[in-house]
């Protein structure tokens, strides 16, 4: 018999690590569930065990805060099999580019924050010598637009630095998986015109995380792997003055 196996994920209370929890539990992992606010987990928390009866933990974590890891990863009993880092904030571009406050937000909660945590707990997971740490990025890292930048340059940080972590961790027996999801229909992405054919739902993605973890890099879909292709071989005489 499989020995049961634990998932922790940062940032729990996002639409994608909903999903994600739920494809995990449905498949015997038992949770550990990490949010700024742990009292909003609660509902989620009683979802999660009548429908799969696991056993589900609640923690607090401020990604920002970076002086609590030490203390959170060593509270985590036991140490996660694998670690998904759902956390992310989208911003207002508008805003973000004149308000210095609202900027660094952005930059620190989708690059800083979740690298500086993930570097932390990939110290434990090499002594120990097994592990998988997944990371949700976005295609918005994979090239600077106008239109995202401030978000797109703290997705593209992530990107490298979760890259960068796969590579030193390679002959440790820990995997690194990079998540570019492409559109979401999600809480963070309401309002927003997204076309249907490139657009997923948090479930579909969820699956393929599950199916998929332990891969280098997973994209939601074929068809964003193609479009990322292209779009980073225009050259920047032409894709700057696309203004997309």
């Amino acid at each position: 018999m499989k020995p049961t196996q634990t998932l922790l994920i940062i940032g729990a209370t996002s639409d994608i690590a909903v999903s994600a929890a739920h494809q995990f539990a449905s498949n015997g992992y038992n949770l550990q569930l990490a949010a700024r606010n742990k009292d909003d987990l609660d509902s989620m928390i009683t979802d999660l065990k009548i429908r799969h009866r696991v056993n589900v933990s609640a923690f607090q974590l401020d990604i920002l805060d970076y002086e609590s890891f030490e203390q959170f990863i060593d509270s985590l009993t036991p140490l996660p099999d694998a670690i998904l880092c759902a956390v992310g904030l989208l911003g207002d571009q508008e805003h973000a580019q004149k308000d210095i406050i609202e900027s660094a937000k952005i930059m620190r909660t989708n690059f800083e924050g979740p690298s500086l945590f993930l570097n932390e707990i990939a110290n434990k997971l090499e002594e120990r010598g097994t592990g998988t740490i997944i990371g949700i990025s976005s295609v918005a890292g994979e090239r600077g637009r106008s239109s995202n930048y401030i978000y797109g340059s703290g997705k593209a940080g992530f990107t490298a630095f979760l890259s960068g972590l796969r590579n030193r961790l390679s002959k440790s027996g820990i995997n690194v998986t990079t998540v570019i999801p492409g559109y979401v229909d999600t809480r963070m992405t309401q309002g927003l015109n997204l076309p249907l054919l490139l657009t997923s739902s948090p479930k579909v993605l969820a699956y393929k995380i599950y199916r998929k973890m332990g891969q280098s890099v997973i994209y939601c879909s074929r068809r964003w792997y193609v479009i990322m292709l292209l779009i980073k071989l225009i050259p920047e005489s032409i894709f700057k003055k696309l203004n997309i």
